[in-house]
């Protein structure tokens, strides 16, 4: 049997051990130590730049080693990277990845072989494959050795810059992107030009406003760029064009993207039924070409307002704006970095010109004691010397009377350095020769001191001169635009049909044996009307419980004022019946609304939806009772005010009713609209931006005329896109006429036609179809003058410029007229003058009743009681 006592002691070693297994360790130390010390390495030494030089340390080891390397000659980047190794204690990918991103900014390296595309996202070939050297603007910006602080590399064999004396804002021009640990920087590309003339305006003393450049182009809103600094925002759209009714095209992408994700986005998109698109070609090589393909029936308009909404299309990029300053991370904006920029700047320009100086200053001492040595023969008081401490004060006793006029003592290196000069240069010495150098010198350093006198005009002159080198070709990329918010429920493909079974009062994607509504998008709200005047609004969803008896479901329109509903419905069971104009503007999701007075038995009698308005006239029929005299009348909804959705109404009869006619279809009863047309946008709005077009009613339609000579009206829809060569855009005018003057290229003669639009939803082209006919002026002026500038013609007199009134020179004639002859004579310009005067015809106003806000007298939560300030006036006869 085994000793009891073996089992104690195991069981004392068992305990103990599982003693120590729950034993608490506290991380303080190592918290404190170790994460903190870890995260300061990464925050100072890799993630973020320095304000100094712009640079992070990777990169600026990257630009030590290409000039340690530099010869003139392409390096292999491989050399490069493995030069730089010596500086920077990390591997050769992250070295290779960092000189490929400085690379592909095109300012600093000059590059040669396949670099990658920025625009595709393609990536650089391998490093043995690729070379690159300083380009000039490194070579003249980054480096001055003379005034660079040096310090040892990490293992402590080489020496290194602690900054690159940078003379420009290259932090803003290249921009900076890095997560480090509890802290991040994103710094934006800048403008070349435009920071160099902010340096420029911040050296006098001007204020100046910065806003970001992209190398991928596209169209920028900066509305809340905030300076760069933490909380701002930077929208960015590609630049989408229509190239006909099927393909839109992007030629300019946003920051951020490339071609190949940006196409991604719209596949997925159109997986997810937000667009619909037939297929996508990428023609991208040295510029973006993007080709997007419509089915037929799709809006290509709506389909650019999708795309910004639904892809990459449309990005939006939050900046911050972080830096090392003193060893310490630091928040600051684009304008304050380029201030700090510009003064470093400064600094490193006086330091080189201060060592200039010394240097010229030591040029001329030693080249004035030279010509005193020699001119004087002082050389042969050192014949007779047989020590080297006499030959030192032989030479310093001969040289005493002449040093009169220098600007600092004679020390005993200098005249070492005379012992040194050789008998030949001795012998060939030429005093005027040696007068011309000091006077140069004298130039020189009279020079220098004036640019240190003058520093800030120095430094303007220095800014100036790099703007003229190399401004060149680094004009701005991206246009700086404001955008329109994109409606997502406006825009998005409504893919999905809706359904609706509204005798058991359910709607939804799903009911396809049920009757079929409208088609919809997942994304859309639908509002509901019941028998029994309860309204809901509710999300789209495959299968939805509303209410029974369903007399009326659509896609709901938030803050919608034109959609006026016009009811009639019976207060409670035997009840009167009240009529009322409302509109919906906004509700809460899910909640029942009474559009009744909520007595038990109420129901609509009467309920129309009225996209624009309109207010039809109806008969209303009473069952025969009593002593009734009137059984039939007209009732016009035109008569009511439109009020908000929780109001009474007005009483119509408290009789019985037995039914109710439509009589006669309304118009409608809603004010003009004013449109504007904001061309920074290139968008209609009703908000009063840009310049207004006129008041528009329901039918009234936009005149358009482009630079190909495309004429057509269409319907002012504030989603409509506008393009760059639209050289007409007015509230069209049925009688008004349309003159023109176009080049015939077939017959090489200027023709002028007049005419009006004859089919407003037509496309018609007012010149010829030859492909040298162009447009030269379009007016709709109604009565048009202009006055015709004619050529020079060989051995003949110029002939004086002509005015021509249009309205006098040719009758209206119809659209595909090809018009009368201008002019036999060559003709070198046609200029529009101002009109001759004329009354134009007053439009017959036409009577309106204004649109109101929502009225609710009991209040959101009491829908469903009385409004008791609503007039209850009786409309029978």
């Amino acid at each position: 049997m085994q000793d009891p006592n073996e089992f104690s002691s195991e069981e004392e070693h068992l305990n103990e051990e599982q003693a120590s297994q729950d034993t608490i360790t506290k991380v303080t130390g190592m918290y404190k130590d170790w994460f903190l010390d870890y995260a300061s390495y990464v925050i100072l030494e890799r993630a973020v730049p320095a304000i100094e030089d712009g640079f992070k340390p990777v990169q600026r080891r990257i630009m030590h080693a290409l000039k340690e390397l530099d010869d003139g000659r392409y390096n292999k980047v491989a050399n490069v990277v493995g030069h730089t190794m010596q500086y920077h204690p990390h591997g050769d990918a992250s070295i290779a990845d960092a000189m490929v991103q400085i690379g592909q900014k095109d300012l600093l390296i000059d590059t040669q072989g396949n670099w990658g595309n920025i625009l595709t996202g393609d990536g650089a070939a391998a490093s043995r494959y690729i070379e690159a050297r300083l380009s000039k603007f490194a070579l003249d910006v980054v480096y001055s050795p003379k005034i660079t602080e040096w310090q040892l590399s990490y293992d402590g064999r080489k020496k290194e810059p602690v900054n690159l004396p940078v003379k420009f804002p290259l932090l803003l021009a290249q921009g900076a992107e890095g997560i480090a640990v509890g802290l991040s920087t994103k710094i934006l590309p800048h403008n070349f030009i435009e920071l160099i003339d902010a340096s420029i305006k911040h050296l006098k003393g001007k204020k100046f406003t910065l806003y970001p450049d992209f190398p991928t182009q596209g169209i920028m809103d900066v509305s809340n760029y905030n300076d760069g600094l933490r909380g701002g925002k930077v929208r960015v759209r590609a630049k989408i064009s229509q190239l006909d009714k099927t393909t839109l095209t992007i030629t300019q992408i946003p920051f951020g993207t490339n071609t190949s994700s940006l196409i991604d986005s719209i596949l997925k998109a159109n997986d997810k039924g937000k667009i619909k698109i037939k297929k996508i070609e990428d023609n991208t090589a040295a510029e973006v070409e993007i080709l997007v393909h419509l089915p037929n029936g799709i809006s290509p308009d709506k389909t650019i307002d999708a795309l910004y909404a639904f892809t990459s299309c449309e990005t939006s990029i939050s900046p911050l704006g972080c830096i090392i300053e003193d060893n310490k991370p630091n928040f600051i904006g684009v304008s304050e970095i380029l201030r700090r920029s510009t003064d470093n700047t400064l600094e490193l320009l006086k330091g080189e010109l201060e060592i200039q100086l010394d240097e010229l200053e030591e040029q001329w001492h030693f080249a004035s004691l030279e010509r005193i040595f020699i001119e004087n023969r002082i050389y042969r008081n050192i014949e007779e010397e047989e020590t080297w401490e006499g030959v030192i004060a032989a030479i310093d006793k001969g040289l005493q009377p002449h040093i009169k006029h220098l600007k600092r003592p004679v020390v005993e290196e200098d005249i070492v350095r005379l012992t040194e000069i050789r008998i030949k240069r001795i012998s060939k010495f030429d005093i005027d020769k040696a007068q011309q150098k000091i006077d140069a010198l004298e130039d020189n350093i009279a020079q220098v001191k004036h640019h240190l006198e003058h520093l800030i005009e120095y430094a303007v002159d220095y800014f100036t001169e790099l703007k003229k080198k190399y401004g060149k070709g680094r004009e701005r990329k991206t246009e700086i635009r404001v955008f329109d918010d994109v409606d997502a429920k406006k825009v998005v493909i409504r893919n999905t049909k809706l359904y609706v079974n509204r005798e058991e009062g359910f709607v939804g994607t799903s009911l396809r044996r049920d009757e079929y509504v409208t088609d919809c998008a997942d994304i859309d709200d639908i509002i509901v009307f019941t028998k029994e005047g309860k309204m809901m609004v509710t999300k789209v969803d495959s299968k939805t419980f509303v209410g029974k008896n369903i007399i009326h479901v659509a896609v709901f329109k938030k803050k919608d004022k034109r959609t006026v509903y016009n009811m009639i419905y019976k207060d409670g069971k035997g009840g009167a019946s009240y009529i009322k104009r409302f509109n919906v503007t906004g509700v809460t999701r899910d909640k029942d609304y009474d559009l009744t007075q909520g007595k038990k038995g109420s129901e609509i009698t009467y309920f129309t939806a009225n996209p624009n308005g309109e207010a039809e006239v109806i008969t209303i029929h009473l069952r025969q009772a009593g002593s009734i005299k009137k059984l039939k009348w007209d009732l016009d909804f035109a008569d009511l005010a439109i009020k908000g959705r929780g109001v009474k109404g007005n009483i119509v009869t408290k009789y019985s009713v037995k039914r109710i006619e439509l009589k006669e279809k309304g118009v409608s009863t809603l004010k003009p609209r004013k449109i504007w047309f904001d061309d920074t946008v290139q968008r209609l709005n009703v908000d009063g931006r840009g310049e207004l077009l006129g008041e528009f009613k329901g039918g009234d339609r936009l005149l358009i005329v482009d630079q190909k000579g495309l004429v057509r009206t269409i319907l002012p829809e504030l989603t409509k896109h506008f393009s760059d060569d639209m050289i007409i855009l007015e509230k069209w005018k049925p009688n008004k006429p349309i003159s023109v003057i176009y080049f015939d290229g077939e017959k090489e003669r200027y023709y002028v036609k007049r005419f009006l639009v004859e089919s407003p939803s037509k496309e018609e082209v007012v010149i010829t179809e030859h492909p040298k006919s162009q447009l030269e002026l379009v007016s709709t002026d109604w009565r048009p003058m202009v006055e015709l500038v004619f050529a020079k013609q060989r051995g003949k007199e110029q002939k004086p410029n002509q005015q021509v009134d249009l309205e006098d020179f040719i009758a209206v004639k119809g659209i595909k007229a090809l018009g009368n002859q201008l002019t036999t004579d060559k003709l070198k310009d046609v200029i529009q003058l101002e009109p001759l005067p004329y009354e134009e015809p007053e439009e017959v106003p036409v009577e309106s009743i204004e649109v109101i806000d929502e009225e609710n007298v009991a209040g959101d939560d009491k829908d469903d009681k009385d409004d008791k300030g609503d007039g209850q006036v009786s409309m029978e006869l």
